[in-house]
C-alpha cells in the first residue's frame, strides 16, 4: 500500500492492493442473480438509442479547456438538502448473499420512480484506513443527498471511525457483494470504483454534472498483443469466450447504472473467468473488460476517467509524494489531454488522479479547492 504514516495501522499479514481487488470482484458478481435481475432490466431499462463514438487516443493538448455541454434539467442543485441522519445511515446489513443479491434485483425501478435526485455510488477499496480521508471530507462536504459511501476493507481491518465522518457506518463486509449492496439503492445511477490512493481533481458539483448528464460509462478496454495481454488468455475458455473477444483493462471503471445491473446479472461468463483465469490471469484486469467488449461496447466511451501516470514503465504506475504536488501537475492530470464528451471534443478528460502516498495529504489540502 506504499509508505505508512503513523496514523495507518499496518495488518499482521502482508496484503497486496491486486489481493484486495482480486478478493473484492470475486464477491463483486453474485452468479445467482443473473436471471432475477435480467428479466426485471428487460422491463424496467429499455435500452437508451445512444450513438455509439469511441473516444480518440489521449493526446497533449495545449489550448483551452473545452468543458462539457450544460447539464440537463434535473441535475446538480445545491439548495437541496437532507438531513445528516438520513444521509450517514449506516449501509450495514445482516442479509446473506443470497438475500443481497435477491434485494438488489427488487431495486431496478426508473430513477423517476424513486424518491430524491440521481445519486453516484463513491465505492472505495482499501486495506485499511483512507489515509487521504480528510481531502474526501471536504470534497462531499455540503452536498448530501447527491452521493453514497461504500468502502470495502480488509477483512482484518476493525478500526472504528468517528461518527462524524461521512464514511462511518459505510463499511461493506469482505463477504457482501459491493456493486450489488450499491445497487440497493435505485437513487444511485452512477458507479465509480476508487482506490485508497485516489483523488477528485475538481470540485463535487463538476464531477456531479459531468457524470449525470454522460450518456455512456467510462471503461478502459483494449486488445494487448503482449504476454501481459493476448498472452494471459486461456484456450479452454473457447468456445464461450475465443481470442478475439478478449481485452484487456483498469479496473478502476466508472458504470452507468444500466451497465451495472449487465456486469451483476452476468452468470454465464464470470463462471468461466473463474475456473479458467488464475495467475497470471487476474479477473480484475480482464473479466470487465471482456464482458463489455463483447455485449456492451455502445455503453461505452472505451476511455478512464481516472488519471495515471505509466511514464515511467513496469508493472506499477508512478506513485506520486508529497514534492511532486504543485498546481503544474494538477492542471496537467485535468486539462493535459483531448478526448470526446457526448460528441464533443474537450480536454477535460480525467474527475480523479491516483497513485498518491498519505504523505500527500497536507500540500493536496493547501492546493485543492472545492468551492462549487
Amino acid at each position: 500500500m506504499g509508505a505508512i504514516d503513523k496514523h495507518v495501522q499496518p495488518f499482521s499479514r502482508p496484503f497486496t492492493m491486486r489481493d484486495l481487488v482480486s478478493h473484492a470482484l470475486t464477491f463483486l458478481i453474485g452468479l445467482s442473480l443473473g436471471i432475477l435481475i435480467s428479466l426485471q432490466l428487460k422491463s424496467s431499462f429499455p435500452r437508451p438509442l445512444v450513438v455509439f463514438q469511441a473516444a480518440s487516443n489521449l493526446v497533449s493538448s495545449t489550448s483551452p479547456p473545452v468543458p462539457p455541454p450544460s447539464p440537463r434539467n434535473g441535475t446538480f442543485n445545491s439548495s437541496t438538502s437532507i438531513s445528516l441522519k438520513e444521509e450517514y445511515q449506516s449501509v450495514m446489513h445482516n442479509m446473506s448473499d443470497q438475500e443481497l443479491l435477491l434485494g438488489a434485483s427488487s431495486r431496478v425501478p426508473r430513477l423517476q420512480e424513486s424518491s430524491g435526485h440521481p445519486k453516484i455510488a463513491f465505492m472505495f477499496l482499501t486495506g485499511g484506513p483512507l489515509p487521504l480521508a480528510p481531502l474526501w471530507e471536504k470534497f462531499f462536504e455540503g452536498h448530501q443527498g447527491f452521493y453514497t459511501i461504500y468502502v470495502h476493507s480488509h477483512p482484518h481491518y476493525n478500526q472504528t471511525v468517528p461518527q462524524t465522518s461521512v464514511f462511518c457506518g459505510r463499511r461493506i463486509p469482505s463477504q457482501r457483494r459491493l456493486l450489488a449492496s450499491a445497487l440497493l439503492d435505485p437513487s444511485n445511477q452512477r458507479f465509480i470504483l476508487l482506490s485508497d490512493s485516489c483523488i477528485p481533481l475538481f470540485n463535487f458539483t463538476t464531477i456531479y454534472d459531468f457524470l449525470i448528464t454522460s450518456n455512456l460509462s467510462f471503461l478502459s478496454l483494449y486488445d494487448d498483443p503482449r504476454k501481459v495481454g493476448r498472452g494471459r488468455y486461456n484456450p479452454q475458455m473457447s468456445p464461450m469466450i475465443n481470442i478475439t473477444n478478449w481485452r484487456k483493462g483498469s479496473q478502476w471503471f466508472e458504470m452507468h447504472r444500466e451497465m451495472a445491473l449487465h456486469v451483476v446479472s452476468d452468470q454465464t461468463y464470470y463462471s468461466v473467468f473463474k475456473q479458467y483465469c488464475q495467475p497470471p490471469c487476474y479477473n480484475d484486469e480482464h473479466y470487465i473488460p471482456t464482458l463489455v467488449n463483447m455485449f456492451y461496447v455502445e455503453l461505452n466511451s472505451n476511455r478512464s476517467i481516472t488519471w495515471v501516470d505509466w511514464s515511467r514503465g513496469g508493472p506499477h504506475p508512478r506513485k506520486h509524494g508529497p514534492a511532486d504536488i504543485n498546481h503544474e501537475l494538477l492542471n496537467q492530470m485535468r486539462y493535459g489531454s483531448e478526448c470526446i464528451y457526448n460528441g464533443n471534443t474537450t480536454s477535460m478528460c480525467f474527475l480523479f488522479a491516483r497513485k498518491f502516498s498519505p504523505s500527500t495529504l497536507k500540500p493536496l489540502l493547501s492546493l485543492l479547492h472545492f468551492h462549487s
